[in-house]
């Protein structure tokens, strides 16, 4: 069964949740062969009702110890673009979808985006253009991460925020 993770990390993104649930973003994730949609809602105020009588199933819970089970079992991931679950999800090989939160004052989650999806490890979207970008995305063309190499990633971030 195909699945999609989403995932806020430890914050809240409630627009993120709303746009995933919305029927327009359920018909392209089911035109996709998605069957299951799994959200980490964070501390956001939106927690879905788990629902399966539609195409694509849907169950949402808060927080857990870790995340790495429902990352392996994914077939995509869907996240905010907090540097951990970026790193994450990209060091156990799924493609990413980074969507940004436009609230978000001082926004480095934006520029650490911007640096992964012009490295071509990620698709970076907001919550307006996310439906587009899963209907039109092509996951194929996305770059491995260099696994294991976190003193890259500390390098990459120094870059992103300036230090380098």
């Amino acid at each position: 069964m195909k699945s999609v993770f989403v995932t806020v990390g430890t914050t809240s993104f409630d627009d993120l949740i709303a746009t995933v649930c919305s029927p327009a973003a359920l018909q392209v994730l089911q035109s996709r062969g998605y069957q299951k949609l799994v959200l980490q809602v964070g501390r956001g105020e939106l927690k879905p009702a788990p629902r399966s009588s539609q195409s694509v199933a849907v169950e949402a819970f808060r927080f857990k110890d870790s995340l790495a089970e429902d990352l392996r079992r994914a077939d995509l991931v869907i996240s905010h673009a907090g540097a951990g679950s970026c790193l994450e999800t990209l060091e156990k090989g799924k493609p990413l979808v980074v969507v940004i939160n436009e609230k978000l004052m001082n926004n480095h989650q934006l520029e650490l985006a911007k640096q992964l999806h012009r490295d071509g490890h990620v698709l970076c979207c907001n919550c307006s253009t996310l439906v587009e970008t899963l209907q039109s995305m092509d996951l194929s063309a996305l770059k491995p991460f260099p696994p294991g190499q976190p003193e890259k990633f500390a390098l990459f971030l120094d870059k992103v925020v300036g230090f380098q």
